[in-house]
């Protein structure tokens, strides 16, 4: 059969049910597809209806299909979607401006992705000690448990084994240090290195956040020793903590700091924040990117800051955040051989489980609630930072018989 002839076949009739697949099979997914999206809710395509307290994992900041975001979406495709980085890109220079306006930073490169963000980082810390006359200060410390991304650099960065068997020798120039282990990292220190990269809040290491005297501590070892300070704030920026950024918590400043997933809010693009001294040997050639920053990524990442960075609306995710570990911790109570412990910042919540966590995110599936895994045997809750009671009552009500079917199955 001919590849056209192949092509009009599948086309004209797709299946009811797909016993296989063209896609690349590095996902285990679910086995159902979600037809559309309303805040907080999603849709499946076979009716079922769930209450998405995975956000795409952090991404949907304000739900699914909020109007601010499609209008701007929707305005900026009838005019202009794509350019490259040859020309000028106003709503680049414009949500640029704001992001340095609101944050430490004096520059800003757009990206595609967390993961991008984070290599313009580690690219940009070795560049700097390079155009410093020091060349020899590639290395960059980091933590076990940490995901930074899925890039053979980020996935050394992560030296987590299960990302890098079978991808050959890892990238070199990082050393990695237990987390929370301060004489480890002291001791890490050497000629050599010109940098330190930590996410605020552990994400796929199982919600683990750094408590902001060891973020001040980091900061002032990274000034004592001449280092780079870059953070991770993919998944625990653009106000999923109840602050802008989480870093905020701790009063410090980093040089460096990757985002992505918030800020576009659904819509791929990412981000890498930098002082004039971290940035000053990124110059003309020295990095680049055909898609970032490009014109529909911009109206979204301004459409999302319009609402983000409103006080009032970062007061709002902390107030909801309270009410909902209020319940959560009654959920622990009310389950003591389901629940451990509850963990996480703001909006970005961990639930270390007794059970395996795959069971307590297939529990609730099955009660129409979306969770998603991580490290450390821990469910992440990452909700929309504007859901209101009513889905903070409903997340309780839909866990807590999550939980008792766990319990009944357990007895039985």
């Amino acid at each position: 059969m001919s590849t056209t002839m192949k092509s009009a076949t599948a086309s004209s009739a797709a299946p009811a049910v797909r016993s296989t697949s063209h896609m690349l099979p590095t996902y285990a997914r679910a086995d159902f597809s979600f037809d559309r999206g309303e805040g907080a809710w999603l849709f499946a395509d076979d009716g079922r209806k769930f209450l998405d307290f995975a956000g795409g994992i952090a991404v949907n900041v304000l739900g699914h299909s909020h109007p601010h975001l499609v209008k701007a979406l929707v305005d900026q495709a009838q005019k202009l979607w794509h350019t490259s980085n040859l020309y000028r890109i106003s709503g680049g220079e414009r949500l640029a401006d704001r992001l340095c306006e609101l944050t430490f930073a004096d520059k800003v490169f757009f990206t595609n992705s967390g993961a991008e963000a984070l290599e313009c980082a580690i690219k940009m810390a070795r560049k700097y000690h390079s155009v410093s006359g020091q060349p020899n200060r590639y290395r960059i410390i980091t933590f076990e448990g940490a995901f930074h991304g899925r890039t053979l650099a980020t996935i050394a960065a992560g030296g987590q084994q299960k990302y890098l068997e079978g991808f050959g020798p890892a990238m070199p120039g990082f050393d990695q240090v237990p987390f929370g282990d301060h004489k480890a990292l002291e001791a890490a220190i050497g000629p050599d290195t010109g940098a330190i990269l930590i996410e605020p809040v552990q994400g796929e290491g199982g919600l683990r956040s750094v408590p902001p005297q060891c973020l001040r501590g980091l900061r002032e070892l990274c000034d004592k020793h001449g280092l780079l300070l870059i953070l991770d704030e993919v998944q625990c920026g653009v106000g999923r903590t109840g602050k802008l950024f989480a870093h905020e918590w701790s009063g410090i400043t980093p040089d460096i700091m990757a985002i992505a997933k918030g800020i576009g809010g659904g819509f791929p693009m990412g981000a890498c924040l930098a002082t004039d001294n971290a940035a000053k040997g990124m110059v003309a050639g020295t990095h680049g990117s055909t898609y970032g920053g490009n014109p529909l990524a911009m109206a979204v990442g301004n459409a999302v800051l319009d609402v983000v960075a409103q006080p009032e609306f970062l007061e709002q995710v902390r107030s909801t955040a309270r009410d909902l570990n209020q319940r959560l911790a009654e959920l622990k109570d009310r389950h003591p051989t389901i629940i451990q412990e509850i963990r996480g910042s703001g909006l970005l919540i961990g639930i270390k489980t007794k059970v395996t966590n795959t069971d307590l995110v297939a529990a609730g599936r099955a009660e129409g609630f979306l969770t998603v895994g991580a490290g450390d045997n821990v469910v992440r809750m990452l909700p929309p930072l504007n859901i209101g009671e009513a889905e903070v009552r409903e997340a309780f009500e839909r866990l807590d018989r999550a939980c008792t079917a766990l319990e009944q199955k357990a007895a039985s």
